[in-house]
């Protein structure tokens, strides 16, 4: 079901261990991968210290973009969910410093609530 939700544009969780050996080089001492959701080839990797928006670019994939966003720096983020007519969704999460919230779409489907609930544990705690 993983592949078939990564497909459909839905976020699919993975393993942290699966994923340890890409991000290895960029986590500080006494940093973890909690929890990691992929969309086909956009990923959101939350550690115990800061979330990492990483942004597979080009039609290859062969540039990627990790950006890295202190949970403390996040103001306020929210959920748009999916209607009838629209079926997509969007997280979108607003950070100290910026008038724009970044933006990330999910098609229709469930998964976007792990990822806002995973969000919403890390950024209220």
């Amino acid at each position: 079901m993983g592949l078939l939700n990564a497909l459909m544009g839905n976020s699919s969780e993975v393993s942290p261990d699966k994923i340890l050996h890409e991000f290895e080089p960029i986590l500080i001492e006494g940093e973890t991968i909690v929890k990691s959701f992929k969309l086909i080839r956009d990923m959101f990797v939350f550690t115990n210290k800061r979330l990492i928006l990483v942004d597979k670019q080009g039609v290859t994939g062969s540039k990627t973009d990790f950006m890295t966003i202190p949970y403390k720096s996040v103001n306020y983020f929210s959920k748009r969910s999916a209607s009838l007519l629209d079926l997509d969704a969007e997280i979108l999460i607003w950070v100290k410093g910026s008038e724009t919230p970044i933006q990330k779409d999910f098609r229709k489907g469930e998964n976007i609530n792990d990822v806002y609930k995973t969000l919403s544990s890390f950024v209220l705690a």
